[in-house]
């Protein structure tokens, strides 16, 4: 039968949408269930076990973030471009249609993602983060939501229903893509502006789903929080960023100067590394950990980027007094993935080849295209968001009384935004221009 691109798997960084599409026949009608997600609930793992398995998870995103960034910024056009994505957002959303992939189209998702073999490991690990990112904070807002957008007459098999919903919260909604697919589309754009805060509006444009169209994946992540030591507007200045050699830019730079200024702060012998922590009650601890070049070289932050070297990084990290200059941005990012994902491992799932008969019991599903869009804003508040091969970290030094460390972030840095038990990158980027796009 042939089989045409006829949709497309979106993610966005505060919100992940995404798509499957198929080029098949209309199948019988048949209605869809909606089974309650059960949040990671799973009688037979105790706590200890539970941890273990989101340690897991979190392990495997980690190494997928790294690996996507570096084909972010390896790409050609990017050199001087910033970069700012959700790794969990793509993980999360993907490992949602693998749940559905067989064969090789599976073994080379699992790859790529970085995944569990073990099939309960890999569901309560997704289940029990996505938990404890959704515990709630009295100082910070973090949600996650997935979501399952099926054509109405298409039957999809009831157990990739009821996987996805049992351990991914995501329920399905039924929409008519073949005769409706302009206001499926509209449909699915106000959840994400929901989900979002309207930080992502029309996400998918005209033209994006159609008559073919079988099923949409979603997953939303929302992260609002301000930091444990707000800057002072007053403070902030008009200064230069510089963007490349010989070439700056003047950007508004925030200042951090009290006396009971504490950061985690360490030092290698190529990088400064600050950790600017998000307040918080009961609810997990959140916060943005900043990998500055000493000599104006993103490289050496980016080679610090694997997961060893981030590990003895963030041990590293002693709280101290550090004076801090840091740039106000507001940034957003359009990426897309099928590119990256195929050099990642994943070239299958793009394909005439792909397998996805955990979905329907057919072979008639594949990916069409993964976009990635995101954003995140800086400044004095705190923040909103919709590597070094064989270096040796270091201690730093306790602080002498005369010799306050200064972080000043005047030109091109590496940010990750971090859930701190586990280590999970929620968020990663880079700043090469704060007044850039």
């Amino acid at each position: 039968m042939n089989r045409r691109v006829s949709g497309l798997l979106l993610l966005a960084g505060l919100i992940v949408i995404g798509c499957i599409a198929a080029g098949c026949i209309d199948a019988p009608q048949t209605t869809t269930t909606q089974p309650t997600p059960l949040a990671g609930e799973n009688e037979s793992m105790n706590n200890q076990t539970a941890a273990s398995a989101a340690g897991s998870i979190s392990a495997g995103n980690n190494r997928f973030a790294v690996d996507l960034y570096r084909h972010l910024a390896s790409d050609p056009g990017s050199a001087d471009k910033n970069i700012f994505f959700s790794p969990y957002s793509i993980s999360s959303a993907l490992a949602i249609t693998y749940e559905g992939a067989r064969g090789t189209t599976a073994d080379e998702i699992e790859s790529a993602l970085h995944l569990p073999e073990n099939e309960t490991l890999r569901r309560t690990g997704f289940a029990g983060l996505d938990a404890t990112l959704n515990a709630g904070d009295e100082n910070y807002t973090l949600r996650t939501a997935n979501a399952l957008w099926a054509e109405e007459t298409y039957p999809f098999l009831p157990e990739y229903v009821d996987t996805a919903a049992r351990w991914y919260g995501a329920n399905v909604t039924n929409l008519d893509f073949i005769k409706n697919a302009d206001a499926s589309r509209e449909t699915i754009n106000r959840w994400v502006e929901e989900k979002t805060e309207n930080k992502i509006r029309d996400l998918l444009p005209a033209g994006s789903i159609d008559s073919m169209t079988r099923l949409v994946i979603t997953n939303a992540i929302y992260f609002k929080g301000t930091w444990v030591r707000q800057f002072d507007p007053a403070e902030t200045t008009e200064e230069e960023f510089q963007v490349a050699p010989g070439e700056t830019v003047r950007v508004p730079m925030m200042r951090q100067t009290d006396e009971d200024a504490i950061f985690g702060y360490a030092e290698t012998e190529s990088l400064q590394v600050l950790r600017m922590p998000y307040a918080h009650g009961n609810g997990t601890e959140l916060s943005m950990l900043v990998l500055l070049p000493k000599d104006d070289n993103l490289t050496a932050a980016e080679e610090a980027l694997d997961a060893e070297t981030l590990g003895k990084i963030r041990e590293s990290l002693i709280e101290q007094r550090v004076r801090v200059v840091f740039p106000k941005f507001t940034l957003e990012t359009t990426y897309s993935l099928p590119p990256a994902l195929a050099a990642m491992g994943m070239p299958t799932a793009f394909t005439d080849a792909a397998n996805f008969s955990g979905m329907d019991g057919t072979e008639e599903l594949f990916i069409s295209e993964v976009v990635h869009k995101a954003f995140v804003d800086v400044n004095e508040e705190g923040t909103e968001a919709a590597a070094a091969t064989g270096v040796v970290v270091n201690l730093a030094s306790a602080p002498m009384e005369d010799r306050t460390p200064v972080f000043r972030a005047d030109h091109p840095f590496v940010f990750l935004i971090v859930e701190e038990d586990s280590g999970a990158i929620l968020f990663a980027g880079r700043i090469v221009n704060p007044a850039g796009s």
